[in-house]
C-alpha cells in the first residue's frame, strides 16, 4: 500500500504501564496488522482493533497483557555461526546438485 509516509514514518507503538490490564498497539507493521487482525477475530473478548486509517495505513489494537509477548534472543556465538554457515553452503550446494 502506498500511502506517501517514509519508512522511517512507519512505526509501531507498543504501550502499556502497571494499572492497566491493556497492552496498546499502533502499527503500520503489514505483517504485525494481519496477526493482530486475525487474533482480534478469533479473540475478540482478548484483542480488539480500536482504529484504523487507510490513508496512512496504521492500525491500531488493545490486546490483554500476557497474551502479548517479546523474545529476546542471544546473539551466536562465533562457533555456532560457522556451524550454521557450513550447513547453510552444504544444503545450497545439495540443491545445486539436484537441479543439475
Amino acid at each position: 500500500m502506498r500511502t506517501g509516509l517514509t519508512k522511517q514514518e512507519k512505526t509501531t507503538d507498543i504501550w502499556f504501564d502497571e494499572k492497566d490490564p491493556l497492552i496498546h498497539i499502533r502499527t503500520h507493521n503489514t505483517a504485525l496488522k494481519k496477526r493482530l487482525l486475525a487474533y482480534s477475530r478469533r479473540y475478540p473478548a482478548i484483542c480488539q482493533q480500536t482504529d484504523a486509517d487507510p490513508e496512512t495505513g496504521c492500525m491500531e489494537f488493545d490486546i490483554e497483557k500476557g497474551r502479548f509477548s517479546f523474545r529476546l534472543t542471544a546473539p551466536y556465538s562465533e562457533e555456532r555461526r560457522a556451524v550454521c554457515q557450513r550447513e547453510q553452503r552444504r544444503r545450497q550446494a545439495e540443491i545445486e546438485w539436484k537441479c543439475s
